[in-house]
């Protein structure tokens, strides 16, 4: 709690790093007044957006892994592996693999949400496959046997058992986006073209420990903190509340 609080005390200063003045409300005016923090909470936005294809990927995947499809066992190790290789490394790759797109903000943006996925996509998948493996299999025969399609086991029985597995694999892969993609970023692009694949976790960086403005650094950890404190509230009460609904 200690770091927490100071970093909300900080925020509300003008901090070099060594010496603060009181500054007040006026950092966060500031801020919201700076039209690149904006644009690198849109980049965050992008991120968000591409947290239902890690998601929705790694679910299709593990439902077929459980159907012990050809040399399954041999695609749920390569599956993982990425997530055994560092950011650097990932990044490193990444940089080459997307060469061609590193040039424009856009195409740049995506370079870096494709590499996310990619690099989430093995935990994910095994936090599913480890979900669907403590499932009843009655459940599926007699699904199947009054003739449901895949599309309805999935939807009827499948996700509904995993909620619990969705919601965990949701706020580690948003921490992930939001807080852990620094390496990764720094090694593809280093934020550019621009401020084209800056996200707050690297401005916060950039502000602190390029230009030295800890103090704006202090206000832009405060805000990242409530977004992502405010996102997994909302969504553990999403879920809360569907299960109250099928209760």
């Amino acid at each position: 709690m200690i770091p927490i609080l100071q970093t909300i005390y900080y925020s509300f200063t003008n901090w070099n790093g060594f010496s603060a003045s009181w500054v007040g409300v006026g950092t966060y005016i500031n801020l919201f007044r700076d039209s690149v923090f904006w644009r690198v909470l849109l980049n965050n936005g992008g991120l968000l957006i591409s947290i239902s294809v890690a998601l929705f990927l790694p679910l299709v995947t593990a439902f077929l892994l459980t159907q012990r499809v050809f040399a399954w066992r041999f695609f749920r190790s390569v599956y993982f592996l990425p997530t055994a290789v560092s950011w650097v490394v990932i990044g490193m790759v990444a940089m080459r693999f997307f060469n061609g797109m590193l040039s424009g903000e856009i195409s740049a943006l995506i370079a870096v949400l494709l590499t996310f996925i990619w690099s989430v996509f093995g935990t994910n998948t095994v936090i599913f496959v480890t979900g669907m493996a403590t499932m009843d299999e009655s459940l599926y025969e007699a699904a199947r046997i009054d003739g449901a399609a895949t599309f309805q086991v999935v939807r009827h029985i499948t996700i509904p058992l995993l909620k619990r597995f969705i919601q965990f694999a949701f706020i580690t892969t948003l921490i992930t986006a939001f807080t852990a993609l620094f390496s990764l970023i720094f090694v593809m692009t280093g934020g550019g073209p621009g401020y084209g694949t800056t996200t707050l976790e690297f401005f916060i960086y950039q502000q602190a420990f390029t230009i030295g403005n800890f103090g704006y650094a202090a206000t832009l950890g405060v805000v990242l903190f409530v977004i992502v404190f405010a996102i997994s509230i909302a969504q553990m009460r999403l879920f809360k509340g569907n299960e109250g609904e099928e209760g």
